[in-house]
């Protein structure tokens, strides 16, 4: 039998109310034990307005929720004492409880319980976490999606193929004698895995987009000084937070700052010019732009419209050209030429339409992509291609001519890797890890 666990549920702050919830197989007798009214013989959800009362003081008038499991968040029996938004009551509250014989809940316990007693499977768990972390209306939306059970649907069809096709090979292995069985042959494997590729393909795509939406894109913004670099930052943000001026230069370090374009996080990382200098701390800051070319998802190659490339252009453009990137020319007004697969800008005079634009293409997305379930996090994606990787490894021994006990020694890692995508493939270490990024109480 699992302790039963008290926390705080609401923000540790003073406000109206707050809300503390107690959750196991005691929840009803411990909270019985300061509560003025008895608990023990709850068979349903039922409300109950009282007082909690440490001997014979009365500590706080409160509203008392108590949730008969399995019909509870956590699936077990549930208490939510709604009292006064003072973070001394509250305190006063649960140490009142632990004193009863709970114990305070550590990190995402309570999910953690959901999860257990499969209330929720692990893609709902994590978007417990990601509702009360969104800092957007689509990020919430993609979330909500996530948390409703929607995106762990689309898990299932992909389950019932690889199981199918396990199956059938299993049978043909323990009874070949049948002759009514269908035939786990090269062709019927090779033929089935395309397909569960296709749609592991799909759901790939779909959720590296929904990532984007959920968690933003970095973006490095480089450059040889005095090209604009700060000027286009300062456009994107809507404020002046980089220092601009006619010295090559100025910008020594990275200069950060976040701004939602229609729905899409972007991380802007304004980097010092990358150019050849004698001066010790210009150098260290052109140094940092290299290295934050690694990190960017995407990459912003600011040139000078108003004059012909050079040296220094070519080095940046020979430094990005493995990174998924956007050639922009600044000061299109003084333009010399313009070349096709790039976007003109004036960012001095804030006309960065095109680029928003050209953002938006360059990681694909669209509106789709916001009204969707997708998977969305490096965890989830990551199975997703892992699941493939096996998937392709079983194609390439069917092509061999392998035995199809062997084959179905990858199927069944990939079978594993989707499971592990729900939760359900008993890896709990994984969910401990997990849960504790949750805040207490939750």
């Amino acid at each position: 039998m699992l302790e039963t666990i008290v926390a705080l549920a609401t923000a540790p702050m003073k406000s109206a109310l707050a809300v503390i919830r107690v959750s196991g197989d005691e929840s009803f007798s411990v909270v019985s034990k300061c509560f003025s009214k008895d608990l023990v013989n709850i068979t349903k959800r039922t409300a109950l307005v009282g007082e909690i009362i440490n001997d014979k003081e009365i500590i706080d008038q409160v509203v008392v929720i108590a949730y008969k499991g399995p019909k509870s968040f956590t699936g077990e029996d549930l208490v939510e004492i709604i009292c006064h938004g003072s973070t001394l009551i509250a305190n006063e509250i649960i140490e009142l409880l632990i004193s009863k014989g709970a114990k305070h809940a550590d990190r995402g316990e309570f999910s953690m319980r959901a999860f257990l007693n499969q209330k929720i499977d692990l893609v709902q768990a994590e978007a417990i976490n990601d509702v009360i972390n969104a800092t957007t209306k689509e990020a919430k939306k993609i979330s909500i999606f996530s948390l409703e059970g929607d995106v762990s649907k689309l898990i299932y069809p992909v389950k019932v193929m690889i199981a199918d096709l396990i199956s059938l090979i299993e049978v043909n292995i323990d009874y070949p004698e049948y002759e009514d069985i269908e035939v786990a042959n090269k062709e019927k494997i090779i033929s089935d895995i395309d397909k569960i590729n296709i749609v592991l393909k799909e759901l790939t795509t779909q959720g590296e987009k929904a990532k984007i939406i959920k968690d933003g894109l970095k973006v490095g913004i480089f450059g040889k000084p005095n090209v604009g670099k700060s000027s286009l930052l300062n456009a994107l943000l809507g404020e002046e937070k980089a220092i601009v001026t006619d010295i090559a230069g100025t910008t020594r370090d990275v200069v950060e700052g976040d701004i939602v374009l229609k729905g899409l996080t972007l991380h802007l990382l304004d980097t010092a010019g990358i150019r050849e200098s004698d001066d010790v701390v210009e150098n260290i800051g052109v140094n940092k732009a290299k290295a934050i070319i690694d990190e960017a998802e995407l990459v912003i190659v600011v040139l000078d419209a108003s004059k012909e490339l050079d040296k220094q252009d070519k080095d940046i453009l020979e430094l990005t050209k493995d990174k998924k990137r956007i050639i922009v020319y600044n000061k299109k007004d003084l333009a010399i030429s313009i070349p096709d697969n790039s976007v003109a800008i004036s960012a001095k005079e804030n006309d960065i339409d095109a680029l928003v634009k050209a953002i938006y293409d360059a990681v694909g997305i669209d509106e789709v992509v916001f009204n969707q379930p997708s998977l969305n996090n490096a965890r989830q994606i990551g199975l997703l291609k892992q699941a493939m990787e096996h998937l392709n490894t079983a194609k390439a021994d069917a092509e061999n001519d392998l035995g199809v006990d062997l084959i179905s020694v990858s199927l069944f890692s990939a079978y594993k890797s989707v499971l592990a995508i729900l939760g359900e493939d008993n890896e709990i270490d994984i969910s401990k890890e997990i849960f504790s990024r949750f805040c207490v109480g939750k």
